[in-house]
């Protein structure tokens, strides 16, 4: 018999490695900063022996937004109904707020069914680059973290403290760095090293010009592939990675159930498609 639960910390690493299998690539730091986010918004569906069988996240940003991610079904499981049960069970993590996804194009008639409504696909670019250091781009000050929290806010239409914060604070492997014009931060970007090669994001920039710069500073040391996920909003980003030839791996429908007002920025790329 299947039942569901809360996950542990100790279950997000297999969840991320069931992630990897999956072609999603996740950061090599990513548990850590994504329990930070909401230590009660992970669910596992396991069997008898209370061994995971299947995954979901539905993570309350806010008291008014959450986001959902981390939907997997281990293949021998599929079609029986295991992860349907899950998605209803972790839907009530959410309650009456607004819940958006970054999901498989294919399932958006499934999403449909949950009350979900499409907004516009988010595209992963992904590329080489080479690396340019910048004396007016640095390492993020810890103090300044606030100030980038509500420049994405800005530009993603929603605060997410508790998973930015973290997020944006230096590690091992994920560094952020700061454009500053006149001793004011203007711009902005992640990059974090992953499974394979890495991925920006958030990345908010003013204009194209600016974007480039961030990117090919981040870029340094960086070995393999660079990915970026980027709303179809976000145009200037969008020529920008086709300028630099970067390459469309993949497309995913962000959807959200229940009225969600969107910025519209268009020099932006999301944190991840996990968390958004």
């Amino acid at each position: 018999m299947t039942t569901y639960r809360t996950a542990k910390f100790s279950e997000l690493p297999l969840i991320l490695d069931w992630a990897a299998d999956e072609g999603w690539n996740p950061g090599l730091e990513d548990a850590e900063v994504f329990f930070a986010a909401d230590s009660a918004g992970f669910f596992v569906a396991v069997d008898p022996q209370d061994k995971p069988i299947a995954s979901i996240s539905v993570v309350n940003h806010t008291a008014d937004f959450a986001f959902l991610g981390l939907y997997i079904v281990r293949q021998e499981f599929r079609g029986r109904g295991v992860g349907l049960g899950l998605w209803k069970q972790a839907l009530k993590h959410a309650g009456s707020r607004t819940v958006g996804l970054d999901g498989v194009e294919a399932q958006q008639n499934n999403y449909r069914a949950s009350g979900f409504v499409y907004a516009g696909t988010t595209t992963r670019f992904t590329g080489l680059l080479t690396e340019r250091a910048s004396r007016e781009i640095q390492v993020a000050d810890p103090r300044e973290i606030p100030t980038l929290i509500q420049m994405e806010a800005a530009a993603s239409g929603v605060s997410k403290p508790n998973y930015l914060r973290p997020w944006l604070t230096r590690s091992s492997t994920r560094t952020t760095f700061a454009k500053r014009e006149n001793s004011a931060s203007v711009g902005f970007c992640t990059i974090r090293r992953c499974q394979t090669g890495a991925k920006i994001g958030p990345l908010v920039a003013p204009n194209i010009d600016v974007a480039r710069e961030l990117i090919a500073h981040a870029a340094q040391g960086i070995d393999g592939p660079i990915s970026m996920d980027v709303p179809e909003t976000s145009t200037a980003l969008t020529e920008l990675c086709k300028t630099m030839g970067w390459q469309p791996c993949f497309n995913t429908a962000r959807m959200y159930k229940r009225e969600f007002g969107a910025s519209g920025h268009n020099c932006f790329a999301v944190t991840s498609l996990e968390l958004g």
